[in-house]
Formats: structure tokens, sequence, C-alpha cells
């Protein structure tokens, strides 16, 4: 199934909600690909990184954000992992785990554990390199301001509510992708 037609599967009208999906994770992807452009040495795969990167919270009409037209039934922090099974069941497993690991800047068990979060207890922090290029460019950019790339410490602020240990990772990502 084409990246497109998986989106518009669970967001088939022409609604702000899809806007805000498609403009956030166009976002993504384009500082995602400036990522594998500056860094060649890195060796990333731009094709899954564009088709991830649009993926990745296709999981957000699922749950109750109101504030950015989402009316579905469970806590936002869920996105990612809803998202995944999803995508599983769409034949991406490989894209599905961009999904489940991109929240703040993925979610340890420990954490999960430690703030009681409702997410499946289960190490969700990314892996591939792809993953962690994607998690990253999505702390700059924000559903409730599209047109407004956040600054380093501002995309530090948002994490440091899912914990310090993303922190420690955002921070190590800036060294290797800034």
């Amino acid at each position: 199934m084409r990246i497109i037609e998986l989106i518009y599967k669970y967001y088939p009208y022409s609604d702000e909600l899809r806007n805000i999906l498609l403009a956030h994770s166009r976002s993504v992807s384009r500082k995602a690909l400036s990522i594998a452009c500056r860094h060649p040495e890195l060796n990333l795969d731009k094709v899954f990184l564009a088709e991830a990167s649009m993926l990745h919270d296709i999981g957000i009409f699922l749950t109750d954000a109101p504030g950015i037209c989402c009316h579905g039934t469970y806590p936002y922090i869920c996105h990612g992992f809803l998202g995944a099974d999803l995508v599983r069941e769409a034949g991406m497993p490989r894209h599905a785990l961009v999904c489940e690991r991109h929240t703040g800047a993925g979610l340890s068990l420990n954490d999960i554990i430690g703030h009681n979060l409702p997410v499946p207890h289960r190490s969700m922090i990314p892996q591939s390199m792809e993953e962690q290029v994607i998690c990253f460019s999505d702390k700059f950019f924000s559903k409730s301001h599209l047109d407004k790339e956040k600054s380093v410490e501002g995309a530090r602020k948002s994490i440091l509510k899912h914990g310090e240990e993303g922190v420690v990772r955002f921070d190590h990502w800036c060294e290797l992708f800034l």
C-alpha cells in the first residue's frame, strides 16, 4: 500500500485534522531528509525516512486532543503505539517501529512505569539511525504551530515532560545531527 493511500484510509476527508497531519509530517520529513543530506557518513535510507516521517503520527485521530482536532478516546501519548498497530496491519513493520518509538525522545520502560504512562510496558526507544533521525526531527515541530520550527532549547523543553532520559538522548542527537 502506498503511503498516501494509507493516510487517506484513516483520514478520508480533506479536513483540518488531515491538513494538520500532512503539514506536520511534511515538516518532519524535510528536516529528516536535510539531516540525511548533511550527513552522508550515516548512510541513511532516504526513501524510508520520507515514508516513515509521513506515517509517524498516523495514530493521532484515535486520541483525545481537541486542540488539534483529534476527538478519539485514548490519551494523546498513546498515538505512537496505536499508529504502529495500524501500520503493522498494513504490512510495514519497519515503518511501524518509527510510529511506536518517536514519542518524546523515545520512552524507556523505566519512564513508562515510573510516570505510570498508559502505554504498553516495553521499551519504545528509537533503535535504528533512521528511527532516531525521525524522532529527533519531530521534536522541532508541533501540530498547533505548524508554520514554526522550534529552537533546540524549545525542543528540549517539550521533551522534559517525558523525563530526563529523553533529554539525554536528545542532546546526544544534537551532537550527531546538527
